[in-house]
């Protein structure tokens, strides 16, 4: 499967911003399951400065600033990237009821030296915007019983999240704190990827934050809607000697052939598509953002 995915980008300032520096991640990155084969960044007005650089995840970020006046600040990336067929084959050849325990797991998890293991450990520890609880830990405690397989337990734990709670975009923002997810039961898909990997991290399992596109397909007999696509995120759990594992707590499944991977980390504020720091530009700002995701090749 190839596709070509565009993403824009639009800041309108209500007075000129004098100056800003810019970290976006929005080049997704090669991995195991898909291959980048052309990316094109093009922002307006000109930037005076861009690099792309490796992060310490091994993402693509790419760095620029602008360093003269400007009203409106746009940015335009189109990259084509090829999802091999291995990634969405993978979901209905993986069963789930074999492989590590949740205690065989824990047990690896402590006493392993292999360095897949030793570096997965950072991925139970707090980061910025997912911190370990009792609350959550308590949620997600039935489902991961001692004896039981690991993945089959993540798997059901993704389903309960999809059944209890209801995406909301309305409901929280980027700061909205996990307690108060779990509380009102309401969010959307970072919300209930920071839930999932809380849950994880709570009860000892390594949970790591993905980002990236999901391709959505038009009602049958409708023409697909320009834009009408949208930056997604998920999660992965690692099972010692065994690997990660993605999941989809929107949408109760694993990512297979329509989750394009960006880019992951410990949580959002790791990954997230643009963040800087601008200069003036006043009180108010307007933002607007429209992605596509079309085939080039089934």
């Amino acid at each position: 499967m190839i596709y070509r995915i565009r993403h824009i980008t639009h800041y309108e300032y209500e007075k000129p911003v004098t100056l800003c520096y810019n970290r976006a991640y929005l080049l997704p990155r090669d991995t195991e399951y898909q291959s980048c084969s052309d990316s094109r960044i093009q922002i307006s007005p000109a930037y005076t400065l861009g690099q792309q650089r490796s992060d310490y995840f091994g993402n693509k970020a790419y760095f620029f600033s602008l360093e003269q006046p400007h009203r409106e600040l746009k940015i335009d990336v189109t990259t084509e990237i090829r999802v091999h067929e291995s990634k969405y084959a993978r979901e209905c050849e993986l069963d789930l009821d074999f492989g590590n325990t949740c205690g065989q797991a824990l047990v690896a998890l402590q006493e392993s030296r292999e360095l897949a293991v030793l570096e997965a450990r950072e991925f139970v520890l707090n980061s910025p915007m997912i911190k370990t609880a009792a609350s959550l830990r308590e949620y997600a405690r039935s489902s991961f019983a001692s004896n039981r397989p690991l993945l089959s337990a993540v798997r059901e734990l993704t389903q309960r999240i999809y059944t209890d709670f209801t995406y909301d975009p309305e409901s929280t923002s980027i700061a909205t704190p996990l307690d108060e997810v779990l509380r009102n039961k309401r969010g959307v898909c970072q919300d209930f990827a920071h839930l999932a990997i809380g849950c994880l991290r709570s009860l000892g399992f390594p949970a790591r934050y993905v980002s990236g596109y999901l391709e959505t397909l038009p009602p049958p007999g409708q023409e697909k809607l320009v834009g009408s696509d949208a930056s997604h995120a998920w999660f992965a759990v690692f099972s010692p000697g065994e690997g990660w594992f993605e999941f989809d707590p929107t949408n109760n499944n694993m990512p297979a052939e329509h989750h394009i991977t960006t880019a992951w980390g410990r949580d959002y504020g790791d990954v997230s598509p643009l963040k800087g720091v601008f200069f003036d530009g006043g009180k108010s700002q307007k933002l607007t953002v429209s992605v596509d995701v079309s085939r080039v090749q089934n």
